[in-house]
């Protein structure tokens, strides 16, 4: 049986039973001392006790700390997954034991995320690194009798993908304005058409991944993680062919290798720049994938084909990503 006592206005349960190591645990009120010790003394009646004591004793914050430490270090997007990180870790859960937090708590601290403008996408977010580390507790550090808690939380719903294309002559006012802008961004944005290219991967292109011969460009690092090769139009062909690595006097225009000099950060900043010059509004740079990816299937592409070149790796994910104009597709019909 289980013992009871009060000190300080808490109580304080103890297991102690033959076979398993004494457990203690302190709790704000008598009724949910005694909740617990059934359902301990019940596991073990039925022998599907997994201790809870490495849970009970790791508070969210430091299991952060060592996830940050063993997990996240080796995603892509690390960096930017430390904010999220930092910010559970400030959070009222913060100080809590990994045991001890519920699904109704992870619900009020999104709920507050939400009411300070986060967007669902930004919710499904946090709330699987949260789940992941959990999920990592439980396989990973020994922790087998931890609950995943977020298993009954709500996701908010996302909303349907965006549908933004270019319209009437927004292609040539977007240029047009890149000319007087300058630098590279009009021949990028022009690139970032033909090729259906995120905008990390248009950073990112070296004149070594180029296979002049057959056409192709290779993306050896791709947001799902699977390298592709990009097959090349011949508007993208004549743009590499005006950015030769070397200049007139055979030395190399940049010694880094890369083609281009803009971070995916400046791009999007000129991008932004480019639209407001010409007047151009709710268009984003993300938004020229799927113009691209739209008119590779105007084209006559099949959705194998089109995944190929956009690396997207589900129907359902081209299905967001496409949005073909209504009238394009009539004369198809009959």
């Amino acid at each position: 049986m289980a013992a009871f006592q009060k000190r300080s206005g808490a109580w304080r349960a103890l297991i102690r039973r033959r076979g398993y190591p004494p457990l203690t645990r302190t709790f704000d009120s008598k009724a949910k001392a005694e909740t617990w010790a059934r359902q301990i003394e019940g596991e073990m009646d039925r022998g599907v006790f997994v201790s809870r004591a490495e849970a009970e004793n790791t508070t969210l914050a430091d299991a952060l700390d060592r996830y940050a430490a063993e997990v996240s270090c080796s995603k892509k997007t690390a960096n930017r997954e430390i904010y999220t990180i930092r910010w559970w870790q400030t959070s009222a859960l913060g100080p809590r034991s990994l045991a001890s937090i519920r699904g109704k708590d992870i619900m009020a601290m999104l709920a507050a995320k939400e009411a300070e403008g986060a967007a669902p996408h930004t919710i499904h977010l946090y709330l699987a690194l949260l789940s992941h580390l959990f999920t990592v507790a439980r396989r990973a550090w020994g922790m087998e009798g931890l609950s995943n808690p977020t298993e009954f939380v709500r996701k908010p719903k996302l909303p349907q993908g965006r549908d933004r294309r270019l319209i009437d002559d927004e292609q040539i006012r977007l240029l047009n304005a890149a000319q007087t802008y300058g630098g590279e961004i009009g021949t990028i944005i022009t690139w970032a058409i033909e090729t259906a290219m995120r905008r990390g991967e248009i950073a990112a292109m070296r004149w070594e991944h180029l296979d002049r011969k057959d056409r192709v460009l290779l993306i050896p690092e791709t947001k799902n993680g699977t390298p592709r090769q990009v097959p090349l139009s011949t508007v993208a062909l004549e743009i590499l062919s005006q950015r030769d690595p070397l200049r007139g006097d055979g030395l190399p225009r940049r010694t880094d290798g890369r083609i281009w000099g803009m971070r995916p950060d400046s791009i999007s900043q000129a991008f932004e720049r480019v639209c407001q010059a010409a007047g151009i509004e709710g268009l984003t740079f993300h938004d020229l994938r799927h113009e691209a990816t739209s008119r590779l299937f105007e084209k006559g592409l099949n959705p194998m084909e089109v995944a190929a070149i956009t690396g997207h790796k589900t129907l359902q994910m081209l299905k967001r990503y496409t949005h073909l104009k209504a009238k394009d597709l009539v004369g198809r019909l009959g």
